[in-house]
């Protein structure tokens, strides 16, 4: 095994061990109270959105096809989810025409409704797109969720309800947000 390999192979051992202790302390009254949020808001019909940035808007995609497809499927009631990181068109003609700040809050003043679910993933809980749109929901009486690392950031503060991965390491966050989202989809597919 050359030198390479070898210190490729502790890193990836060590990644793996720290990352499965991360993932262990993940709070599962969190979680759980995440899935009784989202049952909630299919049983009564209302609309769950999601939104973050580079990494945590693909966890925002991913999510809402989850629920969207799989969680769904040949079910009569089903979840209706938006997830405000695809509509690329959009985005770009906010973020051009007034700001990037703005790309999630603009598409949420058309579709949120009060009691509507905003969820939203950041791994420093500092993006000001994710904390207008928060913000935004929160005044108009939407449930906000903010899926976060540590320590949280402004989003900790903003949000009404947190899950938190405990970690400052955006590698073991988004290990953890995965985590959290199948957690969520999983229980309901």
């Amino acid at each position: 095994m050359s030198k390479t390999s070898q210190k490729a192979s502790l890193f990836v051992k060590r990644y793996k061990e720290r990352s499965l202790q991360i993932q262990a302390a993940i709070p599962e009254k969190a979680v759980a109270d995440l899935i009784e949020l989202l049952d909630e808001a299919r049983r009564e019909e209302r609309q769950t959105f999601f939104c973050g940035n580079g990494g945590s808007a693909a966890m925002a995609s991913h999510m809402a096809s989850e629920l969207g497809k799989e969680a769904s499927w040949g079910r009569r009631k089903r979840f209706r989810v938006i997830p405000l990181t695809d509509n690329v068109p959009w985005i770009t003609s906010t973020a051009n025409d007034s700001s990037y700040a703005d790309v999630f809050v603009e598409q949420l003043k058309n579709f949120g409704r009060r009691r509507d679910v905003l969820i939203a993933f950041s791994t420093s809980g500092n993006s000001p797109n994710v904390l207008r749109a928060v913000d935004y929901a929160n005044s108009i009486g939407m449930v906000s969720v903010g899926i976060v690392g540590s320590p949280g950031g402004k989003l900790a503060g903003s949000a009404q309800r947190l899950v938190q991965v405990d970690s400052a390491h955006t590698g073991h966050i988004q290990d953890g947000h995965f985590l959290i989202q199948h957690l969520v989809c999983y229980y309901f597919i």
